[in-house]
């Protein structure tokens, strides 16, 4: 029976969406079809609508669904499965396979491409950008598993591995840095402080486990941050173990680095700044205090996450109260809404993460 499914597509050298009808060919050999119930709206898709294009392009890389139809090589999940879609390879492979891409030719003739989608109320991706859901995952705000709570907690987990007791600063409480937050109180960092220039993202921060929040708007960030982790001797400038940058523009990702304390030549390393959000451009960075101060700066990509090993560890978290999916998702649209989702986030007009509902029609 043939699966037909409604898709938004960005067309090549337009900023706004139109969502078209699409039906699906049979899937490849290593395809899976999903039904979707809910795709993340995530900041990083902005950054895709702006930049040139010459071709028609397909959003989205976080969603929950349910398998329709699989390839005959796929065998890790079977019609009827509950599933995350993400944009991460589930699990390492040897040798490794490079996933296939989609690229879906519609009815008027156009062609639109892209690794992995998910605005859209039926998707076909490859099987290894598709996860057997872990029992007891919501299938609304799960959605946002695939990319934001990855990155943002992967970030913390995995990229840093931080320890009890050693402190960290989050700049950017967004989906992603909510994720960061969450995770480091559960590692049992201490302190957890919160940056950003919104009074209501910074109280959401204190819910999901900042002891401590900075409006960059009031007060000097870096300066702040550095008073609330003062280093063991008189003359240190403080400052924390772990920075993370969950924004991506240059002023963040230069006090992330200016925040992580330094070290004592000869005696301790420095802290470590780690770029998690989408940069836009390049950024200059003071060399001479990463040097003199041996600090380290680095880049996590998707939370350096593997899905099929960390997506049941975030589901467990959610199930015992340690990470409030429900509290993450403060906006929901429906897929014909989508420009004015993308509008409400570029406006930063969401505390939290918006995702697309397809149960609201």
């Amino acid at each position: 029976m043939a699966i037909s499914g409604r898709i938004a597509v960005l067309p090549a050298g337009k900023s706004t969406l139109t969502v078209k009808e699409f039906t699906f060919p049979d899937p490849a050999a290593s395809q899976v079809i999903v039904r979707q119930h809910a795709s993340g709206v995530c900041h990083s898709q902005l950054h895709e609508i702006h930049r040139p294009r010459t071709e028609d392009r397909l959003l989205g890389h976080e969603s929950t669904g349910v398998v329709e139809a699989v390839g005959s090589a796929v065998s890790h999940v079977a019609v009827g499965d509950t599933v995350l879609v993400t944009w991460v390879p589930r699990s390492p492979r040897e040798p490794f396979r490079a996933p296939r891409g989609a690229s879906l030719t519609f009815d008027d003739g156009t062609t639109a491409t892209s690794s992995v989608f998910t605005w859209a109320s039926h998707t076909i991706a490859d099987e290894q950008y598709v996860v057997k859901a872990p029992d007891g995952t919501p299938l609304d705000t799960g959605a946002i598993i695939g990319c934001a709570v990855m990155t943002g907690a992967g970030a913390v987990l995995h990229s840093a591995g931080v320890r009890p007791g050693q402190s960290v600063a989050v700049w950017g409480v967004g989906g992603v840095g909510l994720s960061a937050i969450a995770a480091a109180r559960n590692c049992g960092a201490s302190p957890v402080i919160a940056v950003d220039l919104d009074d209501e993202k910074l109280e959401m921060a204190k819910r999901f486990g900042a002891t401590a929040v900075v409006n960059a708007k009031s007060a000097g960030a870096v300066e702040e941050v550095r008073r609330l982790t003062p280093g063991p001797r008189e003359s240190d400038l403080g400052g924390v173990d772990y920075a993370f940058d969950c924004i991506g523009r240059v002023i963040a990702t230069q006090q992330a680095i200016a925040a992580a304390r330094r070290g004592h030549w000869g005696e301790t390393r420095g802290g470590t700044a780690f770029l998690v959000g989408v940069p836009t451009e390049p950024a200059t960075v003071d060399t001479a205090d990463l040097l003199l101060g041996e600090k380290r700066f680095a880049g996590s990509l998707g939370g350096s996450c593997t899905p099929d090993a960390d997506f049941p560890l975030f589901v467990s978290w959610y199930k015992s109260g340690q990470l409030e999916l429900d509290s993450l998702v403060t906006a929901r649209y429906k897929l014909d809404d989508i420009n004015q989702a993308c509008a409400d986030l570029e406006a930063g007009r969401i505390a939290g993460r918006a995702i697309l509902d397809f149960t609201l029609g």
